[in-house]
């Protein structure tokens, strides 16, 4: 296949999900994370994007074509939206959501927004957000929106800010991490992230700026703005400097994720349990709070905001505040 106008830009699995009809989307993940799948004669991964004239070769698969079973199966759904006019929409999305099916996954935001709009002729992910985090997300309703958004994230003229909670107290210096990364799979086709050395040949550089907003007793929560847009930075690099976020399964603290989804009215320091529903937190505490970046077509400044989640300020109301530091006394003599 020999990727035109109308394919350009996209990532290669959303391509062959596309063309492969009738394919499970997890065969789709497997040929690409097996090799079989080839892009210009090579190897390529399932974020690989594709340019106009790209050669892509896929294995014979013996499919059984059901579009229309599949898209019934999934739920139709809207979202929150913060934005919306002919060419974009920008929604809230919850925690626990996959912005699209794929890996285990049956579907996602973006099929559920497909079948609850099946008048719209285009509707396309700009960019990306963990099942875990919510927040601020675009969506593309035509192709040349498409490409523009998606070229304002590549070159970073689309400014991002997350709101982190990590678990003990950040350092008030530390404003920068500048760490470089690897993602790689596990042995069970797991995507992972690990930091590694600057001059690491698999590694890339990536940025992220760190203020702290509020200091708890035994948390700190975080404005993190990213330069870089590396699959779970954030995550990796707070969890890197020694502060995890508080919820997440994958790089956290997982004693006190545990602590902390068990419930009950066991002590925890630094969390009034009886202020959190049943006790407990359960999802991780990362929010897309902030984007900025320019109209597509009009090059308008446009400025999205996404509230804390209830369940978010629920548990920041749950802390204990920090303690005072006491001043230095001074010694008569």
């Amino acid at each position: 296949m020999v990727i035109d106008e109308g394919s350009a830009d996209q990532r290669l699995d959303n391509f062959l999900i596309k063309v492969l009809k009738g394919a499970p989307k997890t065969l789709v993940y497997r040929i690409i994370r097996s090799g079989e799948v080839r892009v210009n004669k090579g190897r390529a991964s399932a974020d690989t994007r594709l340019a106009l004239g790209d050669e892509v070769r896929v294995p014979p698969l013996r499919l059984t074509e059901k579009p229309a079973d599949e898209a019934s199966a999934v739920p139709a759904r809207e979202f929150p939206v913060l934005f919306e006019d002919e060419v974009m929409l920008v929604i809230d999305k919850p925690a626990g959501v996959a912005v699209h099916g794929g890996s285990g996954v049956s579907f996602g935001v973006i099929e559920q927004l497909r079948r609850a709009r099946p008048q719209a002729r285009f509707l396309e992910l700009v960019h990306r957000l963990d099942k875990e985090t919510s927040g601020v997300l675009v969506i593309a309703k035509k192709r040349s929106a498409l490409i523009t958004l998606q070229d304002c994230f590549r070159h970073r003229t689309a400014h991002k800010t997350y709101a982190a909670l990590v678990s003990g107290q950040w350092p008030e210096k530390k404003k920068v991490v500048d760490v470089a990364l690897h993602k790689f799979l596990t042995a069970e086709g797991e995507r992972r992230v690990k930091a590694v050395a600057g001059d690491d040949d698999d590694g890339r550089r990536s940025i992220s700026l760190v203020s702290v907003v509020k200091r708890f007793e035994a948390f700190s929560l975080l404005d993190v703005t990213i330069k870089t847009g590396r699959t779970h930075q954030i995550r990796v690099h707070l969890s890197h400097e020694g502060h995890g976020i508080v919820g997440d399964e994958k790089y956290g603290d997982f004693v006190l994720n545990k602590a902390l989804a068990r419930g009950g009215d066991g002590a925890l320091p630094g969390v009034d349990r009886q202020r959190l529903p049943d006790g407990r937190w359960d999802r991780m505490f990362l929010h897309a709070r902030y984007l900025r970046l320019p109209h597509p077509v009009t090059g308008e400044e446009l400025t999205f905001e996404a509230p804390l989640p209830p369940a978010c300020q629920a548990l920041l109301a749950a802390l204990a505040p920090a303690k005072p530091v006491g001043k230095p006394g001074v010694s008569r003599g």
